[in-house]
């Protein structure tokens, strides 16, 4: 990945619908090779998917909450219910596996505090867990989907 690359990325990771007559002159590049590059970056997975972000307040879901979770049982059978019963639920939109005394921690949206309970009864009742803290946030200070390149 060279430097035009890099340039490309920034450039659609901060809005994916630019046109290719636009990127290629912000890269000093033509449309052909700007497109080449594109697809290839597409193709070796460097860019994954290409989505519309909603704003969470707009859709209903004004509530996040940072769920921590510990757990006494880390067995693979374990793990794969636990990751299926994330899976499943489209409240949990990131989950992170941790080093430390927390073992992982959950990104939560819902629409108020009664639907963040009726996620928490749902995913205890599927998954056995010691431990779970819910931390409500109280402003989103900064959220970005765009890679610090």
């Amino acid at each position: 990945m060279d430097s035009t690359d890099k340039s490309i990325l920034r450039l659609v990771q901060h809005d994916a619908t630019l046109s290719l007559d636009y990127i290629a002159s912000r890269v000093g590049a033509s449309k052909t090779p700007v497109w080449n590059r594109l697809k290839r970056l597409k193709a070796d997975g460097v860019i994954k998917r290409e989505v519309a972000v909603l704003d969470p307040s707009a859709v209903g879901l004004d509530t996040c909450f940072f769920v921590l979770v510990k757990t006494s049982e880390h067995d693979a059978s374990w793990q794969a219910r636990f990751l299926s019963a994330l899976q499943n639920r489209n409240e949990v939109i990131e989950a992170h596996r941790l080093a430390g005394e927390i073992d992982y921690i959950l990104k939560v949206r819902v629409a108020n505090a009664q639907a963040y309970d009726a996620f928490y009864q749902s995913l205890i009742s599927e998954v056995k867990v010691f431990n779970v803290t819910a931390l409500l946030s109280m402003e989103e200070l900064k959220s970005t989907t765009e890679l610090p390149i």
